[in-house]
């Protein structure tokens, strides 16, 4: 990923940078689900097959716009401005998308911001693979492969190849899952992936048992399965530094209604669900990547000397400083206050030189030293797993010679003058270099 690389400049900096469970803070949209979806499909017939998926977004809000995955109409921007918020593949066998839309333009449409949901199959194109390798996601070499469980596959008159497995290792996590507990479990078939392991905002959001592995079911095994065990994904999430979401599976029989209504009973059980957990899990993974859930907006960063009101300019060294910040998160209907009580500040320079976690009511306070370089505010989040948003307020450090000799020797040339660089201001807004590079991964 490519990341923000600072230079050493004499700025006092408060930077929001959110590493929460994919929560996310927001800075543009007052109701983010608003939001056109354009959803490119292999056959029309699965609008059909898939309805209950698509009529749940529709009934929240969502406007979806139905196309052949290669139609020779399909355009994502016009005019550079994009059409779209979202994208939808449900379309695992095509090898090359029609009008103007290739595999950068999918990268770009990501790194511009904008969501994903990439639903692969059974002998997925080396189009599709690509795009989830770009998102750091390796789908097995063989395309033929399928995940196969013997012990925690789900009881059926029909398969007989336990590749229709049960599922029910899911990630911990009530802002990607909500806060009901998924019961039944999932019922997935399909082909199974792994993660980058030089990705870190990938994460597993549906793993298989330690009783499965992948290969090819129609053929006896000549090698040992290069995918195992839970290290197999089933469907995995990314988060990206801007905000972008993205869910990958490795079956597109995930999202239909055959298996959305389908009971479930896993083998060695003697109980059945009436109705499989894919509804569930599948509703609540799209309000997460839609942002309908984990949105969060900042508003009033504020900072001032300890006792004083007036927010400065600038700041010396040795001055005791006070910071607060206002947090509301997106329920789905409106914006309430985020409750947490593991929001941190830092004290940066090119590591952390002070860390202080904030009140519940987000505020903190604390001593600016003397430390011989140059340093920065990061305001973090540190909840659990992480996230990628940022925005900023900079104030100016004021460096005085007679407090500083030390930087004589630097590369600031101080002559007994008050040095003073630039001061600017960039309230809650992520700066272009900041975003993720879907083709860096």
């Amino acid at each position: 990923m490519a990341g923000r690389k600072f230079t050493a400049i004499s700025l006092l900096m408060l930077n929001l940078l959110s590493l929460l469970p994919l929560l996310t803070i927001s800075f543009s949209h007052d109701q983010p689900t608003d939001r056109r979806i354009l959803v490119l499909l292999d056959d029309l017939a699965l609008k059909s097959s898939h309805s209950i998926f698509f009529t749940s977004l529709q009934s929240r809000g969502f406007d979806l716009d139905f196309k052949l995955a290669d139609d020779p109409s399909i355009a994502v921007k016009r005019y550079g401005q994009y059409l779209y918020d979202g994208l939808i593949l449900f379309s695992p066998s095509t090898d090359r998308f029609g009008g103007s839309l290739d595999l950068e333009g999918v990268l770009d449409f990501v790194d511009s911001g904008h969501d994903l949901i990439l639903a692969a199959d059974v002998s997925a194109s080396d189009l599709i693979r690509s795009v989830a390798a770009e998102c750091g996601v390796d789908f097995d070499e063989d395309p033929s492969a399928m995940v196969i469980d013997h012990i925690g596959y789900a009881v059926s008159q029909i398969e007989g190849d336990h590749t229709l497995i049960a599922a029910d290792d899911f990630v911990q996590s009530d802002i990607i899952l909500g806060n009901a507990k998924i019961e039944a479990p999932v019922l997935f078939k399909g082909t199974g992936h792994s993660l980058n392991p030089d990705n870190s905002l990938v994460l597993k959001v549906l793993s298989a048992s330690s009783s499965a592995y992948s290969a090819n079911p129609a053929s006896k095994l000549s090698n040992p399965p290069s995918l195992t065990g839970s290290a197999i994904s089933l469907v995995s999430v990314v988060q990206a530094r801007n905000n972008a979401r993205i869910i990958i599976s490795g079956s597109l029989d995930l999202f239909g209604n055959r298996l959305f209504r389908s009971g479930v009973q896993k083998a060695g059980s003697s109980y059945k669900y009436e109705k499989s957990g894919n509804e569930q899990f599948v509703t609540e993974l799209s309000k997460w990547v839609f942002h309908e859930r984990g949105h969060l907006k900042a508003v009033n960063l504020k900072h001032n000397k300890v006792g004083g009101t007036d927010e400065p300019s600038m700041y010396r060294i040795n001055d005791d400083l006070e910071f607060s910040v206002e947090i509301y998160e997106w329920t789905g209907a409106s914006w309430v206050p985020y409750v947490a009580n593991d929001v941190q500040v830092q004290f940066y320079m090119m590591s952390p030189y002070v860390l202080k976690t904030l009140s519940t009511d987000l505020k903190v306070s604390f001593f600016v030293d003397t430390c011989k370089n140059l340093y920065f505010y990061l305001h973090r989040f540190l909840v659990s797993l992480f996230i990628h948003s940022c925005s900023r307020d900079s104030i100016t450090l004021l460096l005085r010679y007679q407090m500083f000799m030390e930087f004589s020797s630097s590369k600031l040339s101080i002559r007994g003058l008050d040095t003073l660089v630039s001061h600017f201001q960039s309230r809650f807004q992520c700066d272009p270099s900041d975003t993720m590079n879907m083709k860096d991964l």
